[in-house]
């Protein structure tokens, strides 16, 4: 089952996150990761983060995003987990339910 990680970091923290960005990425590459990447404010700083997981049920994920690096430095000021359904781009086998 996908799952979709959105936090958004404090104020003023871009550099904690790149403090920190090794580790993540690092904790990132052990992971069931579907795909991941930051979220860009106007000026395209990093701002956050979208991370989108293929795990088994919800509180593998929340425990997953308690242990990013990124959290355990105290860089999110919130953190959102919803439950994804990919709908495209679609493979010629792949149906959309």
């Amino acid at each position: 089952m996908l799952f979709a990680i959105h936090a958004l970091d404090k104020e003023d923290s871009l550099e904690l996150r790149m403090n920190t960005r090794e580790s993540h990425l690092e904790y990132l590459s052990n992971s069931p990761l579907v795909y991941a990447g930051p979220l860009l404010d106007e000026d395209g700083k990093m701002c956050g983060s979208l991370i989108v997981l293929d795990m088994e049920d919800i509180s593998e994920v929340k425990q997953f995003a308690s242990n990013d690096p990124y959290s355990l430095a105290g860089l999110f000021k919130s953190v959102e987990i919803h439950r994804f359904k990919k709908a495209f781009p679609l493979k010629a086998a792949e149906p959309y339910e």
